[in-house]
């Protein structure tokens, strides 16, 4: 059994997204939910790292990125620095 405390914010259309263990992945979970408004400094806002997390674990987790370079340029939308090879 693992224990998960998490400070959640709900997408626009009311869900929850928790990502799980990776020892959980492809297996089915019991979840027991308490829910309960957080105290205003320790809400955790949304950035783009958040994000990022949320579509790697929808997507299957780590293991569903071929090239992690490749994703990480389209994920920042680097542009290649001067006199370096992109």
């Amino acid at each position: 059994m693992s224990t998960i405390t998490a400070i959640l914010e709900p997408s626009v259309d009311g869900m929850l997204h928790l990502a799980m263990p990776r020892e959980l992945l492809g297996k089915k979970v019991r979840v027991t939910a308490q829910v309960e408004v957080a105290e205003e400094e320790t809400t955790l806002s949304h950035s783009a790292g958040w994000d990022a997390l949320s579509r790697i674990a929808d997507r299957g987790g780590l293991d569903s990125i071929d090239d992690p370079v490749a994703w990480q340029r389209e994920l920042r939308q680097d542009r290649p620095l001067p006199g370096r090879e992109s």
